[in-house]
């Protein structure tokens, strides 16, 4: 029987792989968007939001993995970063 440990160990490493593969790509296509000048898509903001509510869901989860908490503190602050910026291209617009 696997136990609690290796569930969440499988599961932070699927966790892992998606923000090497998606997401962190796509933030930072996002970020050299706004640094153009350009106007985030419902999509884009879509995919912020998701990022932010999807990472108060697995705190719990990484609670106790500092390696963790570092890649979704950057995140977030990349995400705050790009919604920033975004904001301010919207104002300039």
């Amino acid at each position: 029987m696997v136990d609690q440990y290796d569930k969440e160990a499988g599961l932070i490493h699927v966790l892992v792989e998606r923000h090497n593969t998606q997401r962190l790509p796509r933030a930072m296509s996002l970020k050299e968007k706004v640094e153009r000048g350009e106007l985030l898509t419902d999509f884009d903001v879509n995919f912020i939001t998701e990022i932010s509510s999807g990472m108060n869901q697995i705190i719990p989860l990484i609670r106790h993995r500092p390696e963790c908490q570092k890649m979704a503190t950057e995140m977030l602050n990349l995400c705050t970063e790009i919604a920033e910026k975004a904001l301010l291209n919207e104002r300039q617009q």
